[in-house]
C-alpha cells in the first residue's frame, strides 16, 4: 500500500508537469463553464445545474484525453522503464495512473462548483451523494478508456489521432455540448451507444431531477462493466518498453470495451426511457421562469 501511495505522488508530479493534462483537466472545463453559463444560463437560474452537469461530465471526460497521451508519451521517453526496476507490476501502474488522475480532477470540480455558486447563482445542488458517486466512477470509467488507447497505440501521434476522433464523438454527439433533445433524432440514437452520453445524463437527471443513485442504474452498470473491462484489457496488454510493439489482433481485443455500450445501446432503443428523462429535464428547465428585474413603477 505504501509504495503504491508512493508512485501516486509521483504520477501526480509527473501528470502536473504534463500541458495536455492541465489543459484538458483544468483550463478546458472552465473556459466551457464561462461559456455555457454565461450565455445560456445568465438570465434563468433553473438552467444552472443543468448547464453544469455538462461541465463536470466534460471535466471528467478530460481525464481519457490525459491519462493515455501521459501514459504513451512516459513509454517514448523511457520513463517506463525506469518504473520497471521497481517492484510493482503493471497493475499498480495503472491504478497510480487512475488514482492520481482522481485526485487531480476533484479541485476542478470543486472549484466548478463554487462557481457557478458564487458567479451564476446557483440556487440548489442536487443530489450531492448522487453527483460524487457519477463523477467518482466516471473519472475510474474514462481514464480506464484512456489507458485503454494507451495500450494499444504505438506513438504519441497514433494516439492523438484516435483521442481525437474518439473525443469529437464524445464532446459533440452525447448532449455535453448541446443538448441531447436539441440532437437530430439519428444523432440521439446514435448518442445511445457512447458512454459519454451516460455520464451527461446521469449527472443532468441527479442535478436538475435530485434522483438517487437507484434511478439512474443503467448509467451506473454501464460505466462500471466498461470501466472493469478497460482496466483488466488495459493490465493485459500493458507495455514497459517503446520497442514493444501491438498487433492488430490486440487492438480487436481492445476493442471489446465498447461492448457494454453497445448491449446497452440497443436496449435503450427498444426497451429504454433515457431520451424521454433527457427531455424531462431539459423542458423543465425551459418552463422555469427567466429571472428578471421587475419593471419600474413611478410612485403616485
Amino acid at each position: 500500500m505504501r509504495n503504491a501511495w508512493t508512485l501516486t505522488k509521483v504520477r501526480m508530479r509527473l501528470a502536473l508537469r504534463n500541458r495536455a493534462f492541465i489543459f484538458f483537466s483544468l483550463i478546458f472545463p472552465l473556459i466551457f463553464l464561462f461559456l455555457f453559463l454565461g450565455l445560456f444560463a445568465r438570465s434563468n437560474v433553473a438552467a444552472v445545474p443543468y448547464m453544469l452537469a455538462s461541465v463536470l461530465a466534460i471535466t471528467v471526460m478530460g481525464s481519457f484525453w490525459g491519462l493515455s497521451v501521459q501514459l504513451v508519451t512516459f513509454r517514448e521517453q523511457g520513463i517506463l522503464r525506469r518504473f520497471r526496476v521497481a517492484p510493482v507490476g503493471p497493475g499498480a501502474m495503472l491504478a497510480s495512473s487512475i488514482a492520481s488522475n482522481y485526485i487531480l480532477t476533484l479541485p476542478a470540480v470543486s472549484i466548478e462548483f463554487v462557481l457557478a455558486r458564487r458567479v451564476f447563482h446557483m440556487s440548489q445542488w442536487g443530489n450531492l451523494g448522487g453527483v460524487f458517486f457519477l463523477i467518482t466512477l466516471g473519472i475510474i470509467t474514462f481514464a480506464a478508456l484512456g489507458l485503454i488507447i494507451a495500450s494499444v497505440t504505438n506513438s504519441t501521434q497514433e494516439t492523438q489521432v484516435i483521442n481525437q476522433i474518439l473525443w469529437s464523438a464524445f464532446l459533440f454527439l452525447s448532449g455535453a455540448t448541446l443538448p441531447l433533445p436539441m440532437l437530430p433524432i439519428w444523432i440521439q440514437r446514435f448518442a445511445l451507444f457512447l458512454p459519454a452520453t451516460y455520464l451527461v445524463t446521469g449527472l443532468e437527471r441527479v442535478l436538475v431531477a435530485r434522483v438517487g443513485v437507484a434511478q439512474i442504474g443503467a448509467e451506473i452498470v454501464a460505466l462500471a462493466v466498461s470501466a472493469a473491462m478497460a482496466l483488466f484489457l488495459s493490465q493485459q496488454l500493458f507495455r514497459w518498453e517503446p520497442e514493444a510493439k501491438v498487433g492488430p489482433r490486440a487492438k480487436a481485443l481492445a476493442a471489446a470495451t465498447i461492448v457494454p455500450f453497445l448491449l446497452l445501446g440497443l436496449w435503450e432503443t427498444a426497451h429504454g426511457n433515457l431520451r424521454s428523462a433527457a427531455r424531462t429535464d431539459f423542458l423543465t428547465i425551459r418552463s422555469e421562469p427567466i429571472d428578471r428585474p421587475a419593471p419600474f413603477i413611478a410612485p403616485r
